[in-house]
């Protein structure tokens, strides 16, 4: 979980309005890639259970357990996202970011 300290520092946004970026501290990015890599190992081994013929529900059962590692990844961005981005730019009275971040949430939860 995700406070307000040294990840809530660095912003999304640029104020030149050029392309947005986030600023991930370092911790954080630590964090995302180890998740992603054991989401990554999962996929390798799922696609190894249906060249062996493995019984469907046991592959649905790791299919399942995937889609959660994503959910979890999905969270934690979306966190540092509602606690950096989103805010900043409110303050900045850029209401557009929540269209955008509508937009978004739709497409997660599909």
């Amino acid at each position: 979980m995700l406070n307000q300290g040294s990840e809530h520092d660095s912003s999304c946004c640029t104020p030149d309005g050029s392309e947005r970026k986030s600023h991930h501290s370092d911790k954080v990015k630590s964090s995302l890639t180890s998740r992603l890599n054991r989401i990554e190992g999962q996929i390798r081994g799922i696609k190894g259970l249906i060249e062996k013929d493995t019984y469907c529900d046991d592959v649905l059962n790791q299919i399942a357990s995937v889609q959660s590692a994503l959910n979890g990844v999905g969270k934690l961005l979306l966190e540092h996202h509602l606690k950096s981005c989103v805010i900043e730019r409110i303050q900045e009275g850029d209401t557009e970011v929540l269209t955008e971040l509508m937009t978004t949430m739709n497409k997660l939860i599909k």
